[in-house]
């Protein structure tokens, strides 16, 4: 699945290609990933995108009306920057967004389960944005991990999206292989020494693996997670 640094990474390449163009039609090629039903697709023509950025896994496309667009890959979602636009649909299509005079871009899932999903957010609307904890990075999940008596498993309050945003089984495995923490650790029973090493476990694994993504050009490729110290043996 994309975690932080691959969405992060592929964001700031999106931003390059469609910040500042205007948005022109959404070709949704599956019927059910769109989760939102009001503001309807088509009223979003025409508005001129402001930024590209991430929260935890999630692409966001905010329009200078402060409407916005979020795409989530889920487990098997990829993206292809298209230049000059398609118009084909290929196997496992999701949805394609099409910008005036800019590539258009194929959200596409690969496997049998169809769970990338994309919404369209009216202004003051944060849709599943509110349920996220904070950024993995953040200071904010750094005091957390410093001080929380949670008693839930480490390795499961970093995949949990709703406590820290942005982890997956990928680095927090990676994370707790750097940590030297054990798969069974509890977060409330760790000492100071252990937590200090776990968040800079967690910004250094992340930080790492984002220098890494930012070396990729064009969209999101099929093979992620070579760089993976766990996963990638």
């Amino acid at each position: 699945m994309p975690e932080f640094p691959e969405v992060h990474a592929l964001s700031e390449r999106i931003h390059e290609i469609v910040q500042g163009a205007r948005f022109d039609r959404a070709d949704i090629l599956q019927f059910s990933s769109l989760k939102t039903y009001a503001p309807r697709p088509e009223e979003l023509r025409g508005a001129t995108t402001a930024s590209v950025g991430s929260r935890g896994k999630y692409l966001v496309f905010a329009f200078e009306d402060e409407r916005r667009l979020l795409v989530h890959l889920s487990q098997g979602g990829r993206l292809d920057v298209e230049a000059p636009p398609k118009s084909t649909k290929p196997r496992g299509s999701v949805v394609r967004l099409r910008f005036e005079e800019r590539p258009s871009l194929l959200v596409k899932e690969f496997g049998t389960q169809r769970k990338s999903g994309w919404w369209i957010l009216a202004a003051g609307d944060d849709g599943p944005l509110a349920k996220l904890g904070p950024e993995a990075l953040s200071p904010e999940a750094d005091a957390l991990l410093l001080s929380s008596i949670d008693t839930r498993r480490v390795h499961t309050i970093l995949r949990d999206q709703r406590t820290i945003a942005g982890m997956g089984r990928g680095y927090t495995d990676d994370v707790m292989h750097d940590a030297k923490l054990s798969p069974t650790s509890q977060l409330g029973k760790l000492d100071a020494d252990q937590r200090a090493t776990l968040t800079a476990s967690i910004h250094r694994i992340l930080r790492d693996a984002l220098e890494v993504e930012r070396r990729r050009s064009g969209g999101l490729p099929t093979k992620l997670g070579d760089h993976f110290t766990v996963h990638g043996r």
